[in-house]
């Protein structure tokens, strides 16, 4: 019997080593989309980027602040965004529904290179997958 089996585990070494490369694989793809700018290459900026990417269109900038999920100060999430405002990877315009608050959105260009990012990490999961299941024993 496997030593996963034995010890109540699932997975084998070999196969948790494969998901290891499966994160390497998709941190070195996190770091193309910036070009190799290593001041995006941060939890902070993953939750929020994704966030507003699953969201599908513009969201609250109070609800932006929200999808940092490790920023519990609202000034350090603000911080974060107004970074990512100043780089022109997310575009603020006015609410009209709502003068007191401002809306967020990704920019065209990040919006397609994170569609790009995330066609290869798909790639990468269908690949890890098929691993896992050749080092299964």
């Amino acid at each position: 019997m496997p030593m996963a089996k034995k010890n109540g585990l699932k997975y084998n070494d070999a196969q948790r080593r494969e998901y290891l490369n499966l994160t390497d694989r998709v941190g070195l793809n996190w770091l193309q989309v910036f070009e190799g700018d290593t001041e995006f290459y941060s939890a902070a900026f993953w939750d929020l980027l994704t966030g507003i990417w699953r969201a599908g269109g513009p969201v609250r900038k109070t609800d932006a602040l929200g999808m940092m999920n490790g920023i519990k100060s609202v000034h350090t999430a603000g911080k974060y965004l107004e970074t990512a405002i100043a780089r022109g990877i997310i575009l603020e315009t006015d609410n009209p529904q709502d003068a007191r608050s401002k809306l967020v959105a990704l920019s065209s260009d990040m919006r397609g290179r994170l569609d790009g990012f995330f066609d290869a990490a798909v790639d990468s999961m269908c690949l890890s997958s098929r691993e896992v299941e050749n080092n299964g024993s």
